[in-house]
């Protein structure tokens, strides 16, 4: 039975990832924030899809806690997916985005190969990087090619982990950098603009808001289904070769697009009325437009998105509404006319 340990298990991509692992009969432990009560629904929701996950809590901040817990449940892989999710969250607190999202991968880095080490077993590591290690990039799309110039905290604190990532394959760790670029599923929280969308538009054909209010419409990403890229973290781990990765979709759509496309999807084609932007929700250095080139996915893994923008926007629009509508007493959505 293969042994792992999922960091950040508690958010959206953790929960996919240990649905598939816990499905495939991994003894699959999660580590958790001190005080996160198991009666949390993220967590619960995690019971019901792994029954037989086992939770373990650690402050990713304090890193010397780290190698004890590695250490002891002596994992075949590690998916660090945990860190400080929010590129805006970042700016207010970037010494703490540094700690969660750079220090902590480094010691899961040490952590794991003093274990390869002590056990002369080979033990793989994924680290989930993001397209904000290319910052405003002078080249679209990017590739594992592209330079590595972030712009933000957060950017930052994920280039160092990416950069040790290569450090510790150079010392002959499975190390491996899956640049992951946007992506989405009803489970994203709602600090993050498709989420916003998607309930503030499910709320307006509810009758429950009358207006959404947004940053810049313009600003455009590549938008992918959070299981596929889920998909393409295990394949990575699990390849013979372990080398970095860019996982997207190759298409880009600005947050205007994605609007008018939840919109549609409860009948409402005139949707400005319904649409405010406030230069509050602008960050302060946002590159325009992120575009990844997933070409050596497809042909060192065989992955590929199975979802497209229009499914994305729909299946979480449906989520939203049919949430809100039994939270309502059962009400019926009705468009906005």
């Amino acid at each position: 039975m293969t042994v792992v340990l999922v960091t950040g298990a508690a958010g959206q991509d953790g929960y996919y990832l240990c649905r598939r692992l816990g499905r495939e009969g991994c003894d699959v432990h999660a580590l958790l924030r001190p005080g996160t009560s198991l009666a949390d629904p993220r967590v619960r929701d995690l019971r019901t899809v792994a029954p037989s996950l086992t939770f373990h809590e650690v402050d990713l901040a304090r890193t010397g806690r780290l190698r004890p817990v590695i250490e002891a449940i002596a994992p075949d892989e590690i998916y660090n997916l945990a860190g400080m999710s929010s590129v805006a969250r970042s700016w207010e607190d970037p010494v703490g985005a540094g700690e969660v999202n750079g220090l902590a991968a480094a010691s899961l880095l040490e952590a794991a190969h003093a274990l390869q080490e002590s056990s002369g077993r080979q033990v793989r590591l994924l680290q989930a990087s993001s397209a904000e290690i290319f910052g405003s990039a002078a080249e679209s799309p990017q590739s594992e090619a592209t330079p590595v110039r972030p712009t933000s905290p957060y950017g930052a604190a994920k280039a160092y982990a990416h950069h040790m990532v290569e450090v510790y394959r150079q010392r002959g760790l499975h190390a491996t950098s899956l640049v992951l670029y946007n992506h989405e599923s009803p489970r994203r929280p709602l600090t993050f603009v498709t989420r916003k969308i998607t309930h503030g538009v499910a709320r307006i054909s509810l009758g429950l808001e009358t207006q959404l209010v947004l940053g810049s419409l313009d600003v455009q990403r590549d938008w992918g289904w959070a299981p596929d890229y889920m998909d393409a973290a295990v394949a990575a781990v699990r390849a013979d070769r372990s080398q970095d990765y860019v996982v997207a979709t190759g298409v880009a759509h600005t947050v205007r697009e994605f609007v008018a496309a939840a919109f549609a999807c409860v009948g409402v084609t005139r949707w400005e009325p319904y649409v405010r932007t406030d230069p509050a929700f602008v960050r302060p250095v946002d590159p325009s437009v992120q575009l990844g080139d997933a070409g050596r996915a497809a042909a060192d893994l065989g992955w590929r998105p199975t979802m497209d923008f229009d499914g994305i926007v729909s299946a979480m629009v449906a989520n939203d509404v049919e949430e809100l509508s039994r939270s309502q007493g059962g009400e019926r959505p009705f468009p906005v006319r």
